[in-house]
């Protein structure tokens, strides 16, 4: 019954810590809310099914953001999700939270290929350096420096076009 209860514990206490990051990570990738919810789910159950033994709280946190990336991942390609995309929802969580987002920037992020929403959600969003978006996605610091650098072209290109309208 120790182990349990320990176990109910742990998962109690990384809920709590990093349920509202992978929630919008997840969304900035499926861009619908449901969609985004049944990720974390699934990332929770992964959680408490696995028996893996953390270094340290960062190291659980870039594993829950690594399984949650590749979750995301996986719907997308399955095409598991719902056709459709909102990003009027997205906004709304955006303005629940307190971050407005006036100019529509989470809207545009949400509209890049995966490969750069990825590092742009991590690093700009979520405040992660450089090198830590690079190992929490399993990339070369070469290639996270790259996907960054055309994500903001890419986001520079998409604002441009907004403004025009």
């Amino acid at each position: 019954m120790r182990t349990s209860e320990t176990g109910e514990n742990r998962f109690e206490i990384a809920y709590n810590k990093y349920a509202d990051i992978l929630y919008r990570i997840a969304l900035s990738h499926m861009s619908h809310r449901e969609d985004a919810e049944d990720v974390v789910q699934d990332v929770f159950i992964t959680y408490v099914q696995s028996s893996i033994e953390f270094s340290d709280d960062e190291h659980e946190k870039a594993w829950l953001i690594r399984v949650t990336v590749n979750r995301c991942r996986d719907l997308l390609r399955r095409r598991t999700i719902r056709r459709y995309v909102t990003f009027d929802e997205i906004e709304e969580i955006a303005e629940e939270d307190g971050t407005e987002d006036e100019s529509g920037v989470i809207s545009l992020v949400s509209s890049l290929p995966d490969k750069y929403k990825s590092v742009m959600v991590l690093h700009y969003l979520e405040g992660y350096s450089v090198e830590k978006t690079a190992s929490i996605l399993g990339l070369s610091l070469s290639a996270a420096k790259m996907r960054l650098s055309r994500g903001r072209e890419m986001l520079k290109i998409a604002m441009e076009d907004q403004e025009k309208l």
